[in-house]
């Protein structure tokens, strides 16, 4: 069985690189993954998506036209991908920045202050990270264990550094809060 996800928000959040992270801790646990970005001509402040889908079996396709699960960072994220959730789907939201409505009945939504948990931790630049871990929270496909591993792989020995700060933010939300 397939699994959809889209990551969305707009550029310097590190959309991107969460879809990595997230398409690496699938690959680790030994499943089936493709990984595909999209972004504009802008370097920072326009619109950026990555779709992951994940499965046992072979990937049948990377752009699927609706999703199990949208993670949006931003109001303007919210508004374009709420649409591409399927009935019985799942939209993760960062509250910080997107207005709690709920305009569909036949899908869950979270919210989480994403952001404002980042920035508890010092900065704002984990927000991606954040947002992993409320998707670990919010849903049984991925684990915090494999995220963290993901994190550990994609980071590198370049970024070791960086690595104690992001596994802080895979774990800046309990489960009873992103549920």
């Amino acid at each position: 069985m397939e699994t959809n996800f889209i990551f969305a928000g707009f550029g310097g959040q590190g959309i991107l690189l969460a879809g990595t992270i997230l398409a690496n801790a699938f690959m680790i646990e030994g499943k089936n993954v493709t990984w595909y970005p999209c972004y504009g001509a802008e370097m920072r402040g326009g619109t950026v998506n990555c779709e992951i889908v994940v499965s046992d079996s072979e990937v049948s396709s990377v752009h699927k036209q609706d999703t199990d699960y949208a993670i949006v960072l931003n109001q303007q994220s919210f508004d374009r991908f709420i649409t591409r959730v399927k009935a019985g789907g799942t939209i993760i939201a960062n509250s910080t920045l997107v207005a709690e409505a709920r305009p569909r009945n036949d899908i869950k939504y979270v919210f989480a202050p994403m952001t404002k948990l980042a920035n508890d931790l010092g900065t704002s630049k984990v927000t991606n990270v954040v947002s992993l871990g409320v998707l670990a929270s919010a849903c049984s496909i991925v684990s915090k264990e494999f995220l963290a591993k993901g994190i550990e792989k994609v980071l590198g020995a370049k970024k070791r550094d960086l690595i104690p700060l992001n596994i802080k933010a895979l774990n800046a939300i309990s489960e009873e809060v992103a549920v």
